[in-house]
């Protein structure tokens, strides 16, 4: 391989054989055809070419191609070199660096004028996205993304020529690992009527499944941060093309507009630029007679959300474009719906249903879309680079300056303060000057000018991982080389600055402040209208992390963070260490201290007692052993501080074992275990994934001590999913992975492993293994004298952030304050009955929303949202939550892992 340096620092691979780029001239590229590689053409029926031979492919493309150039932007989770091909002119080409740094300039738009803008875009060319393959049982992503590299290295028509003069194409694999297992598994049966892209053995992302298109805020992912870093800190893409499947019943293709709500905090030109830019689509679809593309109310995406890859760019004054289309390679027939055959606005041209669809028709309608992209971003340029530029202009003095971002709940109060006058359409709240400024410019709600993450905090490693998750997404961070005073307060040096006044401001916002989602209903009194995903996820409150947020202007002794990413600043190891080491429970990091410890056989103790300047819930180390190198080592890589003491601490304490833990799962994979394990991995669990057939075999305290059942495992009725395909349909080493929940064979073995002594934690849907286990545990949310579920109408709240409510007291609460945030999904909320050994560990108060919607959240007042109970000898956690909301969830995560040590721990008094 041979290294290629772009301004940055970062080092992209490309193939030695692919940088050296054929010299043939552009009207007659010659080069090998999808037929030629693979035998036939991508689209045709019963056939999907694999990630393998898309990497051959694409090398053979650039090496016979000038037009193109072939990058590995990173590895995947499962070591895939991960590919983005880099398309333009090969004048362009040689100038490539030179684009490349426009884009980056009027992207970041600080210390550009509005002349050298203009300049700037008038020489640049547009950076457009295209990927596919996200969501890897989406087949068609992958397949029309390796049909158009082809036809853009190959078509010399005057239109792709113009392409190739005015834009830089880069065509980005989104998910390879995916790629590779769906196709395998299409292509493994050699009657091609036997083929099928369902009933996958495992996640198509090796942790996160469809979730991986979940994680772009986050950037848990391998593959996510890849590809962030090629969006947000090199090339800065004008538009970002994200291509899914399946379209709207009845329909071929949905395309923007998006329905509402948009999300409040970013630039309103992404608005009218996703209607220019969907509108571009749709036209070129309906003249080229490509009926059924829908838009807007066709579909349920919105703009509201952050988090996926084509929204979070909108935070960053990106279009993100999002397209969703039928087709498989195993044809299809389009349903006859009487709805979708009159056209409206939302549908310009329905498309004769009934028809038999094939996997070729679906690229066709993919490459018409990105010929539509890819024309709008020729024709307009100039446009597209100097709006980015003036987006991010506009954020850079919306956080210079005293501002204000009008929220739901703003215009709700302005409404009951005003009286009402006739109006259009009826009566209306009114008002003056005075009452604008009065409602709506409140000094106290301005926006803030920036926000200060303090070097002194209790768990600074953790806050350092939130602000690597804003580096990720091209968030510029500063940090104190000095002490200094600001908003009132002193702050420590080594102090870390998140400034408003940056271009990705949006961002910035969206990640510490809370979510205000509007009230969405079908119709007044009618029931809500679901919203995409989440309406609330202000990461700096999942992650638990101490910030002060700053209205007013203020500067100090500050510098660019230039790190790509940062490391915790180390943390100390100090005092008289004869006897041991004191770590504080509130490091998230201090549950990766206790299993290296533990893995490496030394002794840890969990402190229930409190004692001269620690609390209860503090690890105690004795010394000797080789402890200190072990101690050392996290104290420098992972930030954890230890104070050393001469004396043992005395009183009632835990001696820690070695928790065998035992992950359910089960064929095809559950999205939040993946989670799980990825969070497992993270603070360096020992465990082993367990399936049906082993819960079924009973006698589980042979293998362990810690069963965890997340979210989805046990479902509704007491069953986990369905029993997947015939084993004799599947490899052998995926046949102990099947099979299902029963009250007969599964609860019975669940129950006896309580009653031995060991620990089982549950989540989400699964904690209706309590009832079933004869808890008096049942439904909160309930119509006052009867168990009829609350209607939507009266109670709906879906991912939002939630204030729970802790008692203390339980060990389960260790490393935590009274009060928590939590992910709430519409999840389970517990009316608690009287019983030995039950308790509830976490409530709601009346008022619980802290991000997002939460209609009717009066009622969930009093109800139960954490509880442990003992179950024989064993012991029982109930987490109605998200508490390992994918992966996260930071400021949660001790609940997970509480539950894990401390029932294992063997009681004790320390002398």
């Amino acid at each position: 391989m041979s290294p290629r340096r772009l301004r940055g620092g970062r080092l992209l691979i490309a193939m030695t054989a692919i940088v050296a780029l054929a010299p043939l001239p552009l009207v007659a590229q010659r080069v090998t055809s999808p037929e030629q590689a693979f035998g036939q053409a991508l689209g045709s029926d019963y056939f999907l070419a694999t990630y393998t031979q898309l990497i051959d492919y694409w090398q053979t493309l650039a090496r016979e191609s000038d037009r193109m150039v072939l990058d590995t932007i990173g590895a995947t989770e499962e070591g895939r070199p991960h590919l983005m091909a880099i398309i333009t002119s090969p004048e362009n080409h040689r100038n490539l660096e030179r684009y490349r740094s426009i884009s980056e300039r009027l992207a970041r738009a600080k210390g550009v004028s509005e002349d050298e803008a203009r300049l700037l875009a008038a020489e640049g060319k547009t950076v457009i996205w295209i990927d596919g393959g996200l969501h890897a049982t989406e087949v068609l992503g992958a397949q029309q993304l390796m049909e158009l590299v082809y036809q853009m290295t190959s078509r010399s028509d005057p239109e792709t020529l113009r392409f190739l003069d005015d834009v830089i194409i880069l065509a980005v694999h989104a998910n390879p690992d995916g790629h590779e297992l769906v196709s395998t598994w299409y292509m493994r049966e050699d009657d091609p009527l036997k083929r099928s892209t369902s009933n996958i053995p495992v996640l198509y992302e090796k942790y996160a499944g469809h979730d991986n298109n979940r994680d772009f805020f986050m950037s848990n992912l391998a593959e996510t941060t890849n590809m962030n870093r090629v969006m947000y800190r090199e090339w800065y893409p004008q538009i970002v093309y994200n291509h899914h499947q399946t379209g709207p019943e009845g329909t071929i293709m949905f395309a923007p507009p998006f329905r509402d709500p948009p999300n409040y905090h970013f630039d309103p030109m992404i608005i009218t630029a996703l209607d220019q830019v969907g509108s571009a689509m749709h036209s070129r679809m309906v003249m080229e007679g490509k009926g059924g593309t829908t838009m807007r109310s066709g579909s349920s995406y919105s703009t509201w959300w952050n988090g996926g890859l084509r929204t979070t760019p909108y935070f960053k004054n990106m279009v993100g474009l999002l397209t969703e289309t039928v087709g498989n390679p195993t044809p299809i027939e389009i349903p006859f719906l009487p709805s979708q055959q009159l056209t409206h606005g939302d549908l310009p041209l329905p498309v004769k249903p009934t028809q038999t669809w094939h996997f070729r028709q679906s690229i066709e309608y993919s490459l018409t879309a990105n010929r539509a992209v890819l024309d709008y971003a020729s024709r307009n340029r100039d446009r597209l680079l100097y709006n980015i530029w003036k987006m991010g202009t506009n954020s850079i003095a919306r956080g210079s300056q005293d501002t204000w971002t009008v929220r739901p709940k703003w215009i709700a109060r302005a409404e009951e303060a005003l009286p009402s006058r006739p109006g259009r359409g009826g009566a209306r709240a009114r008002g003056n000057a005075a009452d604008f400024d009065r409602l709506l410019r409140r000094p106290e709600d301005r926006d803030p000018r920036g926000y200060i993450l303090s070097a002194d905090q209790a768990d600074l490693p953790t806050a350092v991982k939130f602000l690597n998750t804003l580096l990720k997404n091209g968030i510029e961070v500063q940090r104190a080389t000095a002490a200094f005073s600001a908003g009132g307060k002193r702050y420590p040096a080594g102090s870390y600055v998140v400034r408003a006044d940056q271009a990705f401001r949006p961002h910035v916002i969206d990640m510490f402040e809370p979510q205000d989602h509007p009230n969405d209903f079908a119709y007044p009194g009618g029931p809500p209208v679901p919203p995409y995903d989440l309406t609330g996820w202000t990461l700096a409150y999942t992650m638990d992390v101490d910030f002060d947020r700053l209205v007013d202007g203020f500067d100090g002794p500050f510098e660019v963070v230039q790190e790509q990413l940062l490391a915790p600043p180390a943390g100390s190891v100090s005092g008289d260490a004869r006897a041991g080491y004191l770590m504080s429970h509130r490091f998230k990091d201090a549950f990766t201290v206790v299993n290296r410890l533990r893995a490496a056989g030394k002794r840890v103790y969990w402190m229930e007692a409190s004692g001269d300047g620690f609390e209860p819930g503090t690890f105690f180390i004795p010394s000797g052993g080789g402890v200190r190198p072990i101690v050392e080592t996290a104290a420098r890589e992972l930030g954890v501080s230890f104070t050393g003491v001469s004396t043992r601490p005395a009183g009632a304490a835990l001696e820690l074992g070695r928790a065998r833990v035992g992950l359910f799962d089960q064929y095809g994979g559950i999205m939040p275990s993946g989670w799980t394990r990825f969070i497992l991995e993270r603070f360096e669990f020992s465990f082993r994934q367990v399936f049906p057939q082993e819960i079924d075999a009973g006698r589980l305290d042979r293998n362990f001590d810690v069963l965890i059942f997340t979210d989805g495992a046990i479902r509704s009725g007491g069953g986990f999913g369905g029993r997947g395909p015939d084993a004799e349909s599947i490899p052998a080493e995926y046949r102990s992975h099947l099979g299902s929940f029963s009250s007969e064979s599964s609860l019975p073995a669940i129950r006896d492993f309580l009653e031995r002594g060991g620990t089982v934690i549950t989540i989400g849907s699964s904690t209706e293994l309590a009832s079933m286990l004869g808890l008096p545990v049942s439904d909160y949310m309930v119509k006052p004298g009867t168990n009829e579920h609350l209607a939507e109408e009266e109670y709906f709240i879906p991912g939002s952030i939630l204030a729970v409510e802790l008692d203390r007291s339980s060990p389960l609460t260790r490393g935590l304050d009274e009060r928590i945030d939590v992910m709430f999904d519409a999840s389970p909320v517990f009316k608690v009955g009287s019983a030995a050994g039950l308790k509830t560990v976490g409530r709601y108060g009346p008022q619980p929303l802290r991000s997002g919607w939460a209609w009717g959240q009066e009622h969930l007042n009093g109800g139960a949202a954490i509880l442990e109970a003992d179950v024989g000898r064993g012991k029982l956690f109930v987490f109605g939550p998200e508490v390992a909301f994918r992966g996260q969830t930071h400021g949660t995560f001790p609940l997970l892992f509480n539950g894990i040590w401390y029932p294992e721990g063997k009681a004790t008094t320390l002398r």
